[in-house]
Protein backbone atom coordinates (compact mmCIF):
# COMPACT_ATOMS: atom_id res chain seq x y z
CA UNK A 1 0.00 0.00 0.00
CA UNK A 2 1.43 3.26 -0.89
CA UNK A 3 2.15 5.62 1.96
CA UNK A 4 1.82 9.45 1.83
CA UNK A 5 3.55 11.88 4.42
CA UNK A 6 1.28 14.16 5.99
CA UNK A 7 3.55 16.14 7.97
CA UNK A 8 2.68 14.01 10.72
CA UNK A 9 3.21 10.93 10.28
CA UNK A 10 3.36 8.43 6.94
CA UNK A 11 0.05 7.18 6.92
CA UNK A 12 -2.00 5.25 3.99
CA UNK A 13 -2.79 6.74 2.01
CA UNK A 14 -6.77 5.18 2.60
CA UNK A 15 -6.60 6.98 6.10
CA UNK A 16 -8.73 9.74 4.83
CA UNK A 17 -11.54 10.08 7.71
CA UNK A 18 -11.64 12.21 10.57
CA UNK A 19 -13.18 9.80 13.13
CA UNK A 20 -15.05 11.74 16.38
CA UNK A 21 -16.95 9.61 18.80
CA UNK A 22 -20.11 11.01 20.90
CA UNK A 23 -21.91 10.03 23.70
CA UNK A 24 -24.45 12.58 24.22
CA UNK A 25 -22.93 15.03 26.40
CA UNK A 26 -21.59 18.96 25.93
CA UNK A 27 -18.37 17.65 25.28
CA UNK A 28 -18.83 15.36 23.18
CA UNK A 29 -20.82 17.84 20.89
CA UNK A 30 -18.15 20.36 21.47
CA UNK A 31 -15.50 17.44 19.76
CA UNK A 32 -18.02 16.81 16.87
CA UNK A 33 -18.07 20.70 15.83
CA UNK A 34 -14.25 20.87 16.36
CA UNK A 35 -13.86 17.28 14.21
CA UNK A 36 -16.64 18.60 11.86
CA UNK A 37 -14.77 21.81 11.11
CA UNK A 38 -11.28 20.42 11.03
CA UNK A 39 -12.59 17.87 8.23
CA UNK A 40 -14.02 20.33 6.24
CA UNK A 41 -10.57 22.50 6.38
CA UNK A 42 -9.18 19.53 4.82
CA UNK A 43 -11.27 18.60 2.61
CA UNK A 44 -11.97 14.85 4.24
CA UNK A 45 -15.02 13.15 5.24
CA UNK A 46 -16.12 13.02 9.02
CA UNK A 47 -17.06 9.61 10.64
CA UNK A 48 -18.95 10.11 13.67
CA UNK A 49 -19.59 7.05 16.04
CA UNK A 50 -21.46 6.06 19.19
CA UNK A 51 -20.41 3.17 20.86
CA UNK A 52 -23.23 1.49 23.05
CA UNK A 53 -21.69 0.54 26.35
CA UNK A 54 -24.02 -0.93 29.32
CA UNK A 55 -21.33 -1.39 31.44
CA UNK A 56 -21.89 1.76 33.24
CA UNK A 57 -25.44 1.65 34.24
CA UNK A 58 -25.69 -1.60 35.50
CA UNK A 59 -27.88 -3.39 33.22
CA UNK A 60 -25.55 -7.02 32.35
CA UNK A 61 -27.04 -9.42 34.68
CA UNK A 62 -29.87 -7.51 36.34
CA UNK A 63 -32.88 -9.68 37.55
CA UNK A 64 -36.58 -9.02 35.28
CA UNK A 65 -34.80 -7.01 33.14
CA UNK A 66 -35.19 -8.25 29.22
CA UNK A 67 -31.60 -7.50 27.62
CA UNK A 68 -33.38 -7.54 23.91
CA UNK A 69 -35.39 -4.87 25.35
CA UNK A 70 -32.40 -2.63 26.45
CA UNK A 71 -30.57 -2.69 23.45
CA UNK A 72 -33.17 -1.17 21.18
CA UNK A 73 -33.52 1.12 23.99
CA UNK A 74 -30.31 2.51 23.72
CA UNK A 75 -29.73 1.61 20.41
CA UNK A 76 -32.23 3.98 19.57
CA UNK A 77 -31.04 6.33 22.13
CA UNK A 78 -27.79 6.13 19.89
CA UNK A 79 -28.95 6.88 16.73
CA UNK A 80 -30.96 9.82 18.67
CA UNK A 81 -27.14 10.94 19.89
CA UNK A 82 -25.77 10.45 16.14
CA UNK A 83 -28.32 12.83 14.73
CA UNK A 84 -27.64 15.14 16.72
CA UNK A 85 -24.25 15.35 16.31
CA UNK A 86 -24.81 15.32 12.89
CA UNK A 87 -27.02 18.55 13.25
CA UNK A 88 -24.25 20.08 15.40
CA UNK A 89 -21.62 19.24 12.31
CA UNK A 90 -23.57 20.68 9.85
CA UNK A 91 -23.90 24.17 12.27
CA UNK A 92 -20.14 24.47 11.37
CA UNK A 93 -19.28 22.86 8.25
CA UNK A 94 -22.56 22.51 6.23
CA UNK A 95 -20.73 20.46 2.81
CA UNK A 96 -18.52 18.30 5.14
CA UNK A 97 -19.28 14.63 4.05
CA UNK A 98 -20.97 12.79 7.10
CA UNK A 99 -21.29 9.06 7.35
CA UNK A 100 -22.72 7.88 11.06
CA UNK A 101 -21.59 4.34 12.69
CA UNK A 102 -23.44 2.67 15.93
CA UNK A 103 -21.10 0.29 17.09
CA UNK A 104 -22.62 -2.33 19.59
CA UNK A 105 -19.87 -2.64 21.81
CA UNK A 106 -15.85 -2.44 22.42
CA UNK A 107 -15.35 1.63 23.49
CA UNK A 108 -11.67 2.49 23.95
CA UNK A 109 -10.77 -1.01 22.22
CA UNK A 110 -12.88 0.17 19.25
CA UNK A 111 -11.33 3.51 18.52
CA UNK A 112 -7.58 2.12 18.81
CA UNK A 113 -8.79 0.05 16.46
CA UNK A 114 -10.35 2.22 14.03
CA UNK A 115 -7.23 4.75 15.03
CA UNK A 116 -5.36 2.59 12.78
CA UNK A 117 -7.19 3.51 9.35
CA UNK A 118 -7.82 7.70 10.62
CA UNK A 119 -6.51 10.31 9.85
CA UNK A 120 -7.33 12.02 13.22
CA UNK A 121 -9.08 10.49 16.68
CA UNK A 122 -11.12 12.96 18.69
CA UNK A 123 -12.88 12.40 21.71
CA UNK A 124 -14.70 14.77 24.09
CA UNK A 125 -12.58 15.26 27.79
CA UNK A 126 -15.53 13.55 29.66
CA UNK A 127 -18.45 11.50 29.41
CA UNK A 128 -21.85 12.31 30.71
CA UNK A 129 -24.27 10.76 28.02
CA UNK A 130 -27.59 9.92 28.14
CA UNK A 131 -26.78 6.33 28.74
CA UNK A 132 -23.54 6.29 31.20
CA UNK A 133 -21.57 9.09 33.57
CA UNK A 134 -18.64 7.10 32.07
CA UNK A 135 -18.67 6.00 28.69
CA UNK A 136 -16.18 8.70 27.07
CA UNK A 137 -14.83 9.04 30.69
CA UNK A 138 -11.76 6.92 30.54
CA UNK A 139 -11.66 6.61 26.80
CA UNK A 140 -9.81 9.42 25.73
CA UNK A 141 -6.44 8.39 27.89
CA UNK A 142 -6.67 4.70 26.83
CA UNK A 143 -7.24 5.82 23.05
CA UNK A 144 -4.31 8.42 23.39
CA UNK A 145 -1.96 5.53 25.06
CA UNK A 146 -2.49 3.42 22.19
CA UNK A 147 -3.79 5.19 19.16
CA UNK A 148 -2.17 4.71 15.96
CA UNK A 149 -2.66 8.12 14.45
CA UNK A 150 -2.51 11.71 16.38
CA UNK A 151 -5.58 11.47 19.32
CA UNK A 152 -7.30 14.92 19.75
CA UNK A 153 -8.93 15.49 23.18
CA UNK A 154 -11.58 18.57 23.10
CA UNK A 155 -11.38 20.23 26.11
CA UNK A 156 -12.59 24.23 27.08
CA UNK A 157 -14.54 26.56 25.74
CA UNK A 158 -14.54 27.82 21.91
CA UNK A 159 -11.10 29.49 21.31
CA UNK A 160 -10.35 32.45 19.47
CA UNK A 161 -9.71 31.43 15.62
CA UNK A 162 -6.16 33.73 15.79
CA UNK A 163 -5.16 32.19 19.06
CA UNK A 164 -1.70 29.66 17.84
CA UNK A 165 -0.82 26.75 18.12
CA UNK A 166 1.56 25.51 20.87
CA UNK A 167 3.65 22.39 21.21
CA UNK A 168 6.06 20.65 23.25
CA UNK A 169 9.54 20.48 22.56
CA UNK A 170 11.89 17.87 24.63
CA UNK A 171 13.98 16.61 21.71
CA UNK A 172 12.82 13.17 22.12
CA UNK A 173 11.67 11.27 19.38
CA UNK A 174 7.97 11.73 19.60
CA UNK A 175 8.64 15.41 20.68
CA UNK A 176 9.78 15.69 17.20
CA UNK A 177 6.70 14.34 15.50
CA UNK A 178 4.47 16.68 18.16
CA UNK A 179 6.49 19.28 16.08
CA UNK A 180 5.65 18.11 12.57
CA UNK A 181 1.99 17.74 13.96
CA UNK A 182 2.32 20.99 15.12
CA UNK A 183 3.78 23.05 12.48
CA UNK A 184 1.13 21.23 9.53
CA UNK A 185 -2.04 22.16 12.17
CA UNK A 186 -0.23 26.11 12.16
CA UNK A 187 0.04 26.03 8.63
CA UNK A 188 -3.67 25.10 8.06
CA UNK A 189 -4.70 27.23 10.77
CA UNK A 190 -2.92 30.16 9.30
CA UNK A 191 -1.56 30.91 13.04
CA UNK A 192 1.54 30.93 14.66
CA UNK A 193 2.99 28.41 16.26
CA UNK A 194 4.53 28.61 20.00
CA UNK A 195 7.58 26.14 20.55
CA UNK A 196 7.62 25.27 24.00
CA UNK A 197 10.94 23.87 25.31
CA UNK A 198 11.67 22.72 29.09
CA UNK A 199 15.13 22.03 30.14
CA UNK A 200 14.26 19.63 32.84
CA UNK A 201 11.28 17.54 33.28
CA UNK A 202 11.59 17.85 37.55
CA UNK A 203 12.31 20.64 39.77
CA UNK A 204 15.72 21.77 39.54
CA UNK A 205 15.64 22.37 43.37
CA UNK A 206 15.37 19.20 44.02
CA UNK A 207 18.64 17.85 43.04
CA UNK A 208 20.76 16.47 45.95
CA UNK A 209 18.58 19.22 48.57
CA UNK A 210 20.27 22.16 46.89
CA UNK A 211 18.86 24.98 44.74
CA UNK A 212 20.77 24.08 41.84
CA UNK A 213 18.65 27.00 39.82
CA UNK A 214 21.01 29.38 41.67
CA UNK A 215 23.96 28.06 40.11
CA UNK A 216 23.05 28.22 36.72
CA UNK A 217 24.37 31.45 34.26
CA UNK A 218 20.62 32.67 33.32
CA UNK A 219 22.34 34.75 30.15
CA UNK A 220 24.54 31.27 29.37
CA UNK A 221 21.18 28.69 30.10
CA UNK A 222 18.71 31.21 27.49
CA UNK A 223 21.58 31.33 24.90
CA UNK A 224 22.06 27.49 24.71
CA UNK A 225 18.69 26.19 25.35
CA UNK A 226 17.33 28.70 22.55
CA UNK A 227 20.34 27.58 19.92
CA UNK A 228 18.95 23.79 20.63
CA UNK A 229 15.58 24.60 20.51
CA UNK A 230 16.41 26.64 17.04
CA UNK A 231 18.20 23.54 16.05
CA UNK A 232 15.24 21.28 16.30
CA UNK A 233 12.70 23.26 14.26
CA UNK A 234 14.83 24.76 11.77
CA UNK A 235 14.17 22.19 9.05
CA UNK A 236 10.12 22.60 9.56
CA UNK A 237 10.87 26.21 9.12
CA UNK A 238 12.19 25.72 5.98
CA UNK A 239 8.92 23.27 5.48
CA UNK A 240 6.61 26.05 6.62
CA UNK A 241 8.13 29.30 6.01
CA UNK A 242 4.60 31.06 6.39
CA UNK A 243 4.10 29.89 9.97
CA UNK A 244 5.50 32.42 12.41
CA UNK A 245 7.39 30.64 15.41
CA UNK A 246 7.65 31.85 18.75
CA UNK A 247 10.01 30.20 21.05
CA UNK A 248 9.82 29.80 24.43
CA UNK A 249 12.45 28.30 26.92
CA UNK A 250 11.79 27.38 30.61
CA UNK A 251 14.18 26.26 33.08
CA UNK A 252 11.82 23.43 34.54
CA UNK A 253 7.80 22.65 34.68
CA UNK A 254 6.54 21.25 31.38
CA UNK A 255 3.18 20.08 32.50
CA UNK A 256 2.81 23.67 34.29
CA UNK A 257 3.57 25.61 31.17
CA UNK A 258 2.08 23.73 29.16
CA UNK A 259 -1.17 24.19 30.95
CA UNK A 260 -0.29 28.25 31.09
CA UNK A 261 -0.09 28.39 27.48
CA UNK A 262 -3.55 26.21 27.23
CA UNK A 263 -5.24 29.11 28.29
CA UNK A 264 -3.80 31.38 25.61
CA UNK A 265 -3.96 28.65 22.91
CA UNK A 266 -6.32 27.15 20.32
CA UNK A 267 -4.81 23.86 20.06
CA UNK A 268 -2.03 21.90 22.51
CA UNK A 269 0.50 19.44 20.48
CA UNK A 270 2.67 16.65 22.67
CA UNK A 271 4.01 13.39 22.22
CA UNK A 272 2.69 10.81 23.92
CA UNK A 273 5.33 10.42 26.17
CA UNK A 274 8.61 12.39 26.68
CA UNK A 275 12.45 12.09 27.25
CA UNK A 276 12.39 11.23 30.83
CA UNK A 277 9.44 8.34 30.68
CA UNK A 278 9.81 4.85 31.22
CA UNK A 279 10.08 3.20 27.81
CA UNK A 280 7.20 0.87 29.16
CA UNK A 281 5.04 4.04 29.44
CA UNK A 282 2.39 5.02 26.89
CA UNK A 283 1.39 8.11 28.51
CA UNK A 284 3.63 10.38 29.96
CA UNK A 285 2.84 12.38 33.10
CA UNK A 286 2.75 15.81 30.89
CA UNK A 287 0.68 14.38 28.27
CA UNK A 288 -2.24 12.81 30.97
CA UNK A 289 -2.19 15.78 32.72
CA UNK A 290 -3.03 18.21 29.79
CA UNK A 291 -5.67 15.86 28.73
CA UNK A 292 -7.11 16.03 31.99
CA UNK A 293 -6.59 19.33 32.85
CA UNK A 294 -5.92 21.81 29.75
CA UNK A 295 -7.95 24.84 29.03
CA UNK A 296 -8.04 24.15 25.02
CA UNK A 297 -7.69 21.07 22.65
CA UNK A 298 -5.07 18.43 23.17
CA UNK A 299 -3.23 16.76 20.32
CA UNK A 300 -1.55 13.52 21.44
CA UNK A 301 1.05 12.22 19.11
CA UNK A 302 2.64 8.26 19.39
CA UNK A 303 5.86 7.20 17.75
CA UNK A 304 5.62 5.93 14.26
CA UNK A 305 4.58 2.34 14.18
CA UNK A 306 6.65 -0.28 12.99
Amino acid sequence: MRRVSLGIVNLPEDNNQVVVGVDGSPTSTSAVRWAAATASARDLPLRIVHVIDFSPVGYSGAPYVESAKVFEWAEEDGRVMLSDAVTAARSVAPDVEIETTLVPAGGSHWFVEESGRARMVVLGASGSGRIGEALLGSTPVVVASHGRCPVVVVRGETTDPSAPVVVGVDGSKVSERAVAAAFEEAAQRGVPLVAVHVWSDVNVGTFSGADRAELLDPQAFEQSEQVLLAERLSGYCERYPDVVVHREVYLDGPRAHLQAWSEKAQLVVVGSRGRGGFTGLLLGSTSNGLIRDARCPVMVVRPERA
